[in-house]
């Protein structure tokens, strides 16, 4: 595949790198049934940075129905009842909380652009994240806590990146951590072949639990705490009103949009950069 485009290299090698969740589900890995993957899909439904949304070659996160009924009725006021709807919460109409996404290149030069648009990505829904700790009043538990991934690859390279909340006062401050970057190419040295696989099924094996309770955990308490809330603070969290207990699947559209911090560097903070290349069919 050297000198192919990214198409052929998600379609020959995409699948070794990073593990099909939905596919080992299928296989008997039910622990994994929670899961939702996305291939090239725009996220209509997250709220953006200045530019386009992110739309990443591959994103794997929650499945609405991994929600109970109850905690879905607490999310109401912040996911919108319409599939186009814009959400902290959910990438896509189906898919909420994504914690790893992937973006694939051709060349080692373009993975700094793949690093880039994967750091926006992640940082969209870390947004979320935090907003979502803030209204129990436990967004410090994020601090310096890694929440969330990115792979980069070529046909070639691979790049892990882990991502990360730093909290300074009460201003929150998203950074990239890097976790491996190495060749996949066998040599006498070292065989890395495998390594993202390995990586990646930690991550589904050993990380992914913990996190969706931690989630669950945070969604519990957040009914309460719509009682205690003032108006204004439900504004500023992006909430027009607590959920309506009259009806369980009628909610409250959130079209807010906030520029936020975005750089090539390890530290995301300032503007938007590059806008992301559109996609090819």
């Amino acid at each position: 595949i050297k000198g192919r485009n990214e198409t052929r290299v998600v379609r020959d090698i995409g699948q070794l790198i990073v593990p099909p969740a939905e596919i080992l589900a299928i296989r008997g890995a039910t622990h994994l049934q929670l899961l939702r993957e996305t291939t090239n899909a725009s996220w209509n439904n997250a709220i953006p940075f200045l530019g386009p949304r992110p739309q990443p070659d591959y994103s794997l996160g929650f499945k609405r129905e991994a929600f109970t009924r109850e905690r879905r009725k607490t999310l109401q006021p912040f996911i919108g009842k319409d599939l186009d709807d814009c959400s902290r919460f959910a990438a896509t109409y189906d898919m909420y909380f994504p914690f790893l996404t992937c973006e694939v290149k051709c060349g080692a030069s373009a993975l700094d652009i793949a690093d880039r648009q994967n750091a926006h990505s992640r940082t969209v829904l870390l947004q979320g994240l935090f907003m979502l700790y803030k209204i129990v009043g436990r967004e410090k538990e994020l601090h310096g806590k890694i929440n969330g991934f990115s792979i980069s690859h070529s046909d070639v390279d691979v790049r892990i990146w882990g991502h990360l909340i730093i909290i300074e006062g009460n201003n929150p401050h998203y950074y990239r951590e890097p976790i491996a970057k190495f060749d996949i190419t066998k040599t006498a040295q070292a065989d890395n072949r495998w390594t993202a696989w390995v990586v990646v099924m930690n991550i589904l094996d050993l990380w992914v639990p913990d996190h969706f309770k931690d989630i669950c955990s945070i969604i519990d308490e957040v009914s309460d705490s719509f009682k205690t809330l003032s108006d204004a603070d439900l504004s500023q969290s992006g909430v027009s009103q607590p959920p309506d207990e009259e009806d369980h699947e009628q909610v409250i559209t959130n079209n807010e949009h906030v520029g936020q911090p975005i750089t090539p560097e390890t530290t995301i903070q300032s503007h938007s950069s590059s806008p992301k290349r559109n996609k090819r069919q």
